[in-house]
């Protein structure tokens, strides 16, 4: 028996079909998560609620999953959030984990993200007049909407203006970013040009595998020809007795299987595991 990780082949696999479904470029999907988590899927920040392959924080996943979830399966999702006064909430908190949860999914992160910059992209180029490119997506996911629409702009006018001056607060928060080694601020072509080339990078980092990777490449463990998708951080033999439990419950009381299937990822788990085993039958 064993038990891997969530796999680059099972990422670039998530990646490649929220591509197909979204429209939204894999190239700048997959840099965008190389650049965020390294194709961490259960990474977290140290200083903010961000987390998961694309270091959502939790309003901005709230929104997009409010807004884009029942496209894709995730209706129960959508429906549990409300909105006040731009603030997105969730009244039950069981369901307010598992929806936050799912950013640690690479299927739902990146469709959520290529739906994001699909968003993000529409409304660049009803600003900039031309078509958006994968560095000015990630501006938006940088900056916010607003802000890479006025850094973009300000960049079309003058190239060489300091961004420092026009980003006083963003340029506090991201040193590296907005200055030099040597202190300098950097100007906006500098910062755009920084941002091109990581994206560029972290797509190339991985283009030799990506063909014998788009494959689905799932966690899996032998329990009786199931499969069973280990959580984040969680052991070999933990993910067994957690199967063999929920396994053992459905066969044995099969009238209170409703119980189970409460959303959230270790029933997602679990209707994968039936899924299999109804498959190889």
């Amino acid at each position: 028996m064993t038990v891997n990780p969530i796999s680059s082949g099972r990422i670039q696999s998530a990646i490649a079909l929220a591509s197909s479904k979204t429209g939204v470029d894999f190239d700048y999907l997959l840099g965008q998560a190389k650049i965020e988590s390294g194709l961490n899927a259960n990474a977290r920040a140290g200083t903010s609620s961000a987390s998961g392959l694309y270091q959502f924080v939790e309003q901005s996943w709230l929104a997009v999953v409010k807004k884009h979830g029942a496209e894709h399966g995730m209706a129960w999702a959508a429906d549990s959030i409300g909105q006040s006064h731009g603030h997105f909430t969730v009244s039950d908190p069981a369901t307010r984990s598992a929806i936050l949860a799912l950013r640690n999914d690479p299927t739902a992160a990146s469709l959520m993200a290529a739906e994001h910059a699909s968003d993000n992209k529409g409304e660049l180029e009803g600003t900039l007049g031309r078509s958006a490119n994968g560095t000015d997506l990630y501006m938006a996911h940088f900056l916010g909407l607003g802000g890479a629409k006025k850094f973009l702009s300000a960049m079309q006018s003058n190239p060489d203006a300091s961004a420092a001056s026009l980003f006083p607060q963003a340029a506090g928060a991201n040193r590296s970013i907005f200055y030099a080694g040597n202190g300098q601020p950097r100007s906006l072509e500098a910062i755009y040009q920084r941002f091109a080339d990581k994206l560029g990078a972290g797509s190339d980092s991985v283009t030799e595998t990506r063909a014998a990777n788009l494959a689905f490449a799932a966690q899996s463990l032998d329990l009786n020809g199931s499969t069973v998708v280990t959580g984040g951080n969680e052991s070999a033999e933990d993910a067994l007795a957690w199967a063999t439990q929920a396994m053992g419950r459905l066969n044995t009381a099969p009238t209170s299987a409703n119980a189970l299937l409460r959303p959230s990822p270790a029933n997602a788990r679990l209707a994968y595991m039936m899924l299999a085993q109804m498959g190889g039958r």
